[in-house]
């Protein structure tokens, strides 16, 4: 079969129950906005505007009709400044030719014209309670085998005044096509069209290949696998293998949780052996030599050389249960229920957490108020020229302000998912200071930025803070087994036996790991030093790309080795990991909009590897932005 990087992957024509697909003309236009009519999620346009469609766009339009009846309508674009993306600006099924797979074949069929030949993306606007329009495209992208992602486009509040909802922009693609003999596109099978089918016929494989028990038996609330659709089998290093044997490069590192790259050899040989000698694999809190061995290993060499004086506690798996852990503490000890979150924060998706996060699309997810918290403007939220530290101490001062003497101010030095916005470090010392002065406990959330992430071992050494209470995960373990941890100031330990419990508190093989990783990277300064060598050489580059395009439109942001490139549109950026997913590099997006390209390459990384990873991204962003007229003459 003949690859052709401009075109899809679409099987031969059908029909569905007598549906038949075609261009349309002006005669059309009238049954068109009756058609739009009984759609009342649809905007009804003048019936010029759907003339004038049928008249001088129809060669990138589509028209179902059945038994001389229009029963399906597409409306599409490509604009000049990017050809390559085919924008889907208005689909419609009549009532009772729904759910037969008229949607997604209109799209196909748009696709097969030879107008859409170049096209390698599909674009749309949708709002999150439109479910119907989100299960065709995610359908769509699921039959092509496509990456799809979505940011907010347009928002609620900026662009439309509280009047209505939010537009997430839906992003297709790359996409590729098969070629027939005749030099032509060929179309879906027919058990692609009807997503029932593809949940139960048993050629459903034909549909989706080898993802197909993905595609039946997986959740469709799954997210990074719609970026980097590839079955992967084994990973080393700064690198994955699909099954197939191809090789990528991770730069997104299970989002930080991989700081030593994958299967890191002493970690490894660590486990193998406790694992072969019968260790213990589940000990709740029990005492158990490998939570001892773990313990000392970390007061001796990340705890005492600091001067910190914390009592560890194990919360569950995951950061989001050390951040429910500190926040229910922090109300506990000083017996106020609000707490200080900051603009973009990410601390979690469960209740608790979510209510210090910021992001808008997982808070709606909630199904209902998210309350406890103030929030405030993090560090350079307002710009430059204002310090929000002065505003928070402001408030807290004034007893007319309305803010609420807070239980604890929860904060992030470097915020990931937010899209590695940066504290400073006198901006920091001046949140802790005025925590103190108001009696509120200082929590610092190093969930992503810690453990060599952003240089130390944890994020908040360079401003010299000492933190009441520090949320840890994700590379704790040093393996990615789940792992969290919850550092209290041993004056603030106030829990009574059991008060905050879980079952998986005590993961053995999470504390084999976690030990050997502080004895073989820790005990000494050199892997620090090494790590910050890696963080200037990712700066560097990235400042290099960024040279090469009009400020306004391209910045380099971050600390350390959490570091990336912010393009100012989640779209673009879609594009570029997308782009760069097919060149072999692994990396994610972050940001309120998506629109940062977020680099965390594991620690251990070669400096040729990191170098390699970043000129597939320089070559990937040249290749979505460097035509449109924003690079610098």
């Amino acid at each position: 079969m003949v690859r052709d990087s401009q075109s899809f992957s679409l099987p031969r024509t059908v029909q569905l129950s007598g549906v038949t697909f075609r261009e349309p003309t002006e005669i059309n236009a009238a049954d068109i906005w009756e058609l739009i009519a009984k759609c009342p999620q649809l905007d009804r346009n003048s019936l010029y505007c759907e003339l004038l469609l049928c008249a001088d766009f129809s060669d990138t339009c589509v028209l179902a009709e059945r038994a001389g009846e229009v029963v399906g309508w597409l409306a599409t674009y490509r604009r000049p400044s990017e050809p390559s993306t085919l924008f889907i600006w208005q689909i419609a099924v009549h009532p009772e030719a729904r759910n037969i797979g008229v949607g997604k074949k209109l799209i196909i069929s748009a696709l097969n014209r030879r107008s859409c030949r170049g096209v390698t993306h599909i674009n749309a606007t949708v709002t999150l309670s439109n479910r119907a329009s989100k299960l065709l495209f995610e359908g769509v992208a699921r039959d092509l085998r496509a990456p799809i992602r979505q940011a907010v486009r347009f928002d609620r509040d900026i662009h439309f005044k509280g009047q209505r909802e939010s537009e997430y922009m839906i992003a297709i693609g790359p996409i590729e096509r098969s070629i027939g003999p005749a030099g032509l596109p060929v179309d879906l099978p027919s058990q692609c069209l009807n997503k029932e089918a593809t949940m139960t016929d048993g050629n459903a494989s034909d549909c989706v290949g080898e993802f197909a028990i993905f595609n039946h038996l997986e959740s469709e609330v799954r997210s990074y696998a719609r970026s980097f659709p590839v079955v992967f089998s084994t990973a080393r290093g700064a690198q994955l293998f699909a099954r197939d044997g191809t090789a990528y490069l991770d730069f997104l590192m299970g989002c930080s949780s991989l700081n030593y790259g994958h299967n890191p050899p002493e970690l490894k040989s660590a486990l193998a052996d406790y694992i072969a000698s019968d260790g213990i694999t589940h000990g709740l809190d029990l005492y158990n030599e490998a939570k001892e061995s773990f313990l000392r290993e970390f007061h001796e060499t990340i705890l005492t050389p600091r001067q910190l004086d914390y009592v560890v506690q194990f919360p569950g798996p995951t950061g989001t249960n050390a951040v429910e852990a500190a926040l229910k503490l922090a109300r506990k000890i000083t017996g106020r229920p609000n707490i200080i979150a900051f603009t973009n924060g990410f601390h979690g998706v469960s209740l608790g957490a979510l209510s210090c996060t910021g992001n808008r699309f997982h808070r709606a997810a909630a199904g209902q108020l998210l309350g406890g918290v103030t929030r405030l403007p993090y560090d350079g939220y307002l710009g430059s020229a204002v310090d929000t530290a002065d505003y928070f101490d402001r408030l807290l001062s004034d007893p007319s302000s309305g803010v609420d003497a807070p239980a604890a101010v929860i904060v992030e030095t470097v915020q990931g998912e937010g899209g590695l916005n940066v504290a400073g470090t006198e901006w920091l010392r001046k949140v802790a200071a005025i925590a103190r002065k108001h009696g509120a406990l200082l929590i610092i959330d190093d969930v992503q930025a810690g453990v060599g992430r952003t240089d130390a071992f944890f994020s908040f050494e360079a401003a010299g803070l000492r933190p009441d209470i520090v949320t840890m995960a994700k590379s704790i373990s040093g393996y990615g087994l789940p792992m969290a941890l919850v550092l209290i100031d041993r004056q603030l330990d106030k829990w009574e036996p059991g008060e905050h419990n879980g079952t998986s508190r005590g993961n053995c093989h999470a504390f084999v790991t976690a030990r050997a990783a502080l004895e073989h990277f820790w005990r000494t300064d050199s892997f620090a030093a090494s790590v910050r060598e890696k963080g200037n050489l990712l700066k560097s580059r990235l400042d290099q790309i960024a040279r090469k395009y009009d400020r306004g439109r391209v910045s380099v942001k971050g600390r350390g080795m959490m570091r990336g490139i912010d393009l100012k549109s989640g779209e673009i950026a879609g594009q570029v990991i997308s782009t760069a997913f097919q060149k072999g590099l692994i990396v994610e997006t972050a940001g309120p909009k998506d629109e940062v390209v977020k680099c965390l390459p594991p620690l251990v990384v070669r400096e040729d590897q990191l170098s390699q990873g970043l000129d597939i991204l320089e070559g990937a962003i040249e290749s979505v932005i460097g035509s449109t007229g924003h690079m610098v003459a």
